[in-house]
Order: C-alpha cells, then structure tokens, then sequence
C-alpha cells in the first residue's frame, strides 16, 4: 500500500505539533503543514482540484488549529468537499460550543452537573437563587483554558460577573451558561480518547478550584478504564468521535460528571505522566481514516469503470 499524505493543518508549531510531526514520520507518513493563514478557498462552487493543491494532495487533515472559528468554517469546506478531517466539522461545532456539547451530552444520557442556559441577568439570577443555589459556576460559551470561567459564591457575587459579562458586549457572553458548582475532592480528570478508545487520564490537581495545567494544575497519572474510561467514551461518541479529551469531576454523590469536551486539546503536560504514546495514538489514528478514505475512494472508481 502507498503512503499517506497527510495535511497538518495549524498557524503554530506547539510541542504538541512537534511531537505530532514527529510520529508521523516513525509511521511512514507523508506530512504537509499547512497554514490556515496562508490558504484561501473557493467556497461559491466547490474547487476540488484548487482544494487538493492547497492541501498537498493530503489524504486525510489533522486540524490542530487554535482558532474555534477558522476550524469550523474549514471544516465545513472540507467536509462539502468529502475531505476527511480530523476532527470533523460536527466536533469541532459541538465541542466549541459549551451549550451545544451540554445538549448532546444529556441527548446521550451522558451524567453532567445541572447546567442551565440564560440569555438576562435577571433570569440567570432568578436560576441561580431558586434552582442551583450556591456557590455557581458561569463559563462563557465559547473558550478555553479556563479563561472567564468564574465562581459565584453569592448573589452579590453573581450580579457583578453578570455586569462585567454584559459590559464586555460580545455574543458569546449574552447566553449565560449556568453549572452548579460540584464539590470536587482538589482535582479532576482528563481521559483522551482516540477513535472509540480511551487511551489514557491525568488527574489534575491544584489548591485552586480551577484545575486546568494552563493555570498551574498538577497532572498524575489516573485510570483510563472502569467508570473514568466508560464516561469518557459515551462522551466522545456523544460529540461525534475522533480525537477528544473528555474533562470528568468526582461528585460525592452522584459519581464521575463530564464538564467538557475538548475537541483540539494540549497533551504535552500528559505524556510523562500516563507513560502513553499519546501522539504516537493521535497519529495512527488520522493514518487509519485516511487510508479508509482512500480506499473508498478506489472502490468507487472500480464500480465507475464497472459501469
């Protein structure tokens, strides 16, 4: 079999992109980088042949990109164009949208804290002092790194973060999105799966309530099977698949509660730690769809000159 070209779509060479070009060439593969900053496309008519030249001729894409909206709306060409892409359009759009994973979450019966969505001060206080109580925690709807996720401890607490919110004017901030705040034991957990796989979990730990590594959480290693591995998979499949790191808090009472899905992750801080390969994984995986997807492709043109 010939090798993959693969499109490592990304305006930044993290160390998790170094470590990812790296296991593509221990497998063989053929790797293009490509710069979204760098490539427009023809979205009025579907230019096939245009598409295929700004993406080397890829097989397959492995968007690492950093921005939510530049990997939405290239994935929705790719997607229209039959381009295989890692992760797909309906991932990134359900992951990057905290509401919309929170709806695909409880359409799969997934276990997630109460979650409510406001879109008025008035109405989120109203929530918040007769059906979640506090202390509450309000996350913007569209983010990451734990960035403008906020405590609220009191109503006074809660009408000063809803006036920055407002203040702060953009419409992601107009949807209030609502968790009740879950009494986790200093720590929560992060599973990567990769396909239909949980290949390995961190727990992350830190004296503040906030746990990510981005704002000096500690990472350990924690088990990826049993009730950890379980959630975090019916999560994935929840979203749609790929490639995922599933964020799961201990609640005392009601067990492992997933918070989020992440749809283009870090792992650099997870690979020590677990002793997994974890791009080594995320690489054969994207090999894996991509030669899938060449493989229909041939089919269909023996069945064409069949006919």
């Amino acid at each position: 079999m010939s090798t993959s070209t693969i499109a490592l779509v990304a305006s930044r060479i993290r160390v998790e992109e170094k470590l990812l070009l790296e296991s593509y060439a221990a497998l063989g593969a053929n790797v293009v980088r490509v710069d979204e900053r760098d490539i427009a496309l023809c979205i009025d008519r579907l230019d096939v042949n245009a598409l295929n030249a700004a993406l080397g001729g890829a097989d397959a894409v492995h968007d690492r990109g950093i921005a939510f909206g530049t990997s939405l709306h290239l994935g929705c060409v790719l997607d229209a164009a039959g381009v295989v892409c890692v992760n797909s359009e309906r991932v990134v759009r359900t992951c990057g949208d905290k509401a919309r994973t929170t709806i695909a979450l409880a359409a799969a019966g997934v276990p997630q804290p109460p979650t409510r969505l406001c879109f008025s001060t008035e109405q989120a206080l109203a929530v918040l002092d007769n059906e979640l109580g506090y202390p509450a925690v309000v996350k913007p709807v569209v983010g990451s790194w734990g960035r403008l996720v906020a405590r609220l401890n009191d109503r006074h607490a809660a009408e000063a973060v809803f006036e920055d919110r407002e203040t702060l004017g953009d419409w992601t901030h107009r949807s209030i999105y609502l968790q009740r705040y879950v009494a986790k034991p200093g720590r929560d957990v992060r599973v990567f799966v990769v396909g239909d796989e949980p290949i390995a979990a961190v727990f992350r730990t830190s004296e503040h309530w906030i746990t990510n590594t981005a704002r000096g959480g500690r990472t350990s290693r924690a088990p990826h099977d049993g009730v950890f591995g379980d959630v975090a998979l019916a999560a994935a499949r929840a979203v749609g698949g790929g490639i995922v790191a599933v964020d799961v808090v201990e609640d005392p009472h009601e067990g492992p509660l997933v918070l989020e899905v992440n749809h283009g992750m870090e792992f650099r801080n997870s690979i020590e730690p677990t002793g997994v390969d974890i791009p080594g994984a995320m690489a054969a995986f994207v090999l894996r769809c991509a030669r899938a997807a060449r493989e229909r492709r041939e089919e269909a043109l023996c069945i064409g000159v069949e006919q």
